[in-house]
């Protein structure tokens, strides 16, 4: 029976999403969609998120393209710690850096706590806010903890559903 409920889930896939009652509601109006935003001049980032095993899971593929550089690519992964009761994630990127966080809705806003990217053995301390503005449309706003302990943006971009 087990095996039965498993496979109707993984037939099911995306039609399920995220229920009323899921802990990936405030996320929900990001699945099935790509979003993309200016970070700076001619440099985009966008974002294409789609669910996973019927709604336990989020995927998170990521793409920053400059013009003349080769693109920065990451993946994060969304999953629900039912110990923990939180949205947790795990993000890894090409060019060998890695995240585990987790994300605290408040509001109609996503909040992702200070947490450490790691690469090549440093680590830089982020945090970081994502606002919807309208069912189009997203603002996301980084900051990284600076040399003293004071928190400075590194990007604040209004990212745009593209489909």
């Amino acid at each position: 029976m087990k095996t039965l409920t498993i496979i109707a889930a993984l037939l099911l896939g995306n039609a399920v999403g995220a229920q009323s009652s899921s802990p990936f509601k405030p996320m929900a109006f990001l699945a099935d969609h790509c979003w993309k935003g200016e970070v700076s001049k001619g440099q985009t980032d966008e974002h294409c998120f789609t669910w996973l095993y019927g709604g336990i899971g989020l995927r998170d593929t990521h793409v920053v393209r400059t013009p003349g550089r080769p693109d920065y690519v990451g993946e994060t992964t969304y999953y629900y710690d039912s110990a923990r009761k939180k949205i947790e994630f795990l993000y890894i990127e090409n060019a060998g850096g890695v995240s585990v966080g987790s994300m605290e809705p408040e509001g109609e806003t996503l909040v992702f706590p200070p947490t450490a990217y790691v690469n090549n053995g440093e680590a830089m301390t982020y945090r970081v806010r994502w606002t919807p503005i309208g069912e189009k449309s997203y603002e996301a706003h980084s900051e990284m903890r600076a040399a003293g302990g004071a928190w400075q943006t590194q990007f604040k971009t209004l990212l745009n559903r593209v489909d």
